[in-house]
């Protein structure tokens, strides 16, 4: 059994390492990755452990179609243990390995963009593509990487322009989501998968509009949807006050593991950051389908999501070891009360 078939994935690495990344001759590329700990080994189930597996083979034959592909590229290839949730600092030589790499390609399966880490490394020049869960089939020919970029950012700055200017978020949708917040002062942001100038990190596959919702502003309910998330079999409402959730019902199994991560513990102030409001952003790539894996199901034109936990890596002024999105299907968004997306159609020209 292969769990990369390199032939299926060749083209579209070196695509993504020259159009995307800007990768040239005399650079270094670090390709980064996450491997079980002895916990995971001892009680992960084992689809997690294949697809964690999978994902770290994945990084090394990327490493090695660079080493092997592109003349002149120094390459380094660095696994280390899994921080077992997003936005946890990695090791120190991790952080330290990033800073002194001209890109950086992080294949993992638990998100390092909302870390310290990868933000000092930015702001010391790195340019960085931010792959969490991503798997070898998002590679593929009419995958969300084969996606027309030119268009995705086109139609991204568009709506990023719509934002910038906005006081005022409603959004609803069908399954019961109901919440107001501000952006105020809180710029639309656009992540469409070209990083080729010194600091510039996003994600891939790409294809968002996202923006900061304003600190103590939220006010309504999520309503996540099963199948929507992955392993959320039932329904699962989350309710927000005062720009924070103050409840949180249903969701089973994922309902309880969210519900312990976020109880009052011995520090009141990572519970409290962990429960901010933290993002409002917008799928805009018209080649992304999948809805389980969060990194490609937030970037599907037509849908919006929703993050709980830190900000402060995108502007914001919450910091928490903790951001983990929600994404809603057919959603309905007004922007100070005008229309902007309608039961998952953009209302704004491409």
């Amino acid at each position: 059994m292969v769990l990369v078939e390199r032939s299926e994935i060749e083209g579209a690495v070196l695509k993504m390492l020259t159009v995307n990344m800007g990768l040239k001759p005399g650079e270094r590329l670090l390709v980064l990755t996450d491997v079980p700990t002895q916990q995971q080994w001892t009680t992960a189930d084992q689809p997690f452990l294949v697809a964690m597996v999978r994902r770290a083979l994945l990084a090394r034959a990327v490493a090695e179609i660079a080493r092997e592909r592109m003349a002149g590229v120094e390459v380094s290839f660095l696994p280390f243990p899994s921080t077992g949730r997003n936005a946890v600092e990695p090791p120190p030589e991790v952080a330290s390995q990033m800073k002194s790499a001209h890109v950086v390609v992080i294949i993992t399966s638990f998100s390092l963009s909302h870390t310290d880490a990868r933000a000092e490394a930015c702001r010391a020049g790195a340019r960085i593509a931010s792959m969490p869960r991503f798997i070898p089939e998002m590679f593929y020919p009419g995958g969300p990487m084969d996606a027309d970029y030119v268009k995705v950012r086109r139609l991204t700055e568009q709506l990023a322009a719509r934002v910038t200017p906005a006081r005022q978020v409603h959004i609803t949708c069908p399954a019961g989501t109901d919440i107001r917040f501000s952006v105020e002062g809180r710029p639309g942001q656009v992540d469409a998968g070209i990083y080729t100038q010194p600091g510039a990190w996003g994600n891939l596959p790409a294809g968002e509009m996202y923006c900061v919702p304003v600190e103590g502003t939220a006010e309504g309910i999520i309503r996540v949807t099963p199948g929507w998330h992955a392993g959320l079999t039932t329904p699962m409402t989350m309710a927000f006050a005062g720009g924070e959730l103050v409840e949180l019902h249903g969701g089973g199994a994922v309902g309880d593991e969210l519900r312990d991560l976020l109880r009052p513990g011995v520090e009141a102030q990572p519970y409290k950051a962990r429960r901010n409001l933290g993002e409002f952003g917008v799928g805009t790539n018209p080649n992304a389908r999948r809805i389980d894996i969060t990194l490609e199901a937030e970037k599907i034109l037509g849908t919006v999501h929703l993050a709980l936990g830190d900000n402060s890596h995108m502007g914001g002024l919450v910091h928490a070891d903790y951001h983990q999105d929600f994404v809603i299907p057919k959603p309905s968004f007004t922007l100070d009360g005008e229309l902007t997306m309608r039961d998952g159609e953009l209302l704004i020209g491409e």
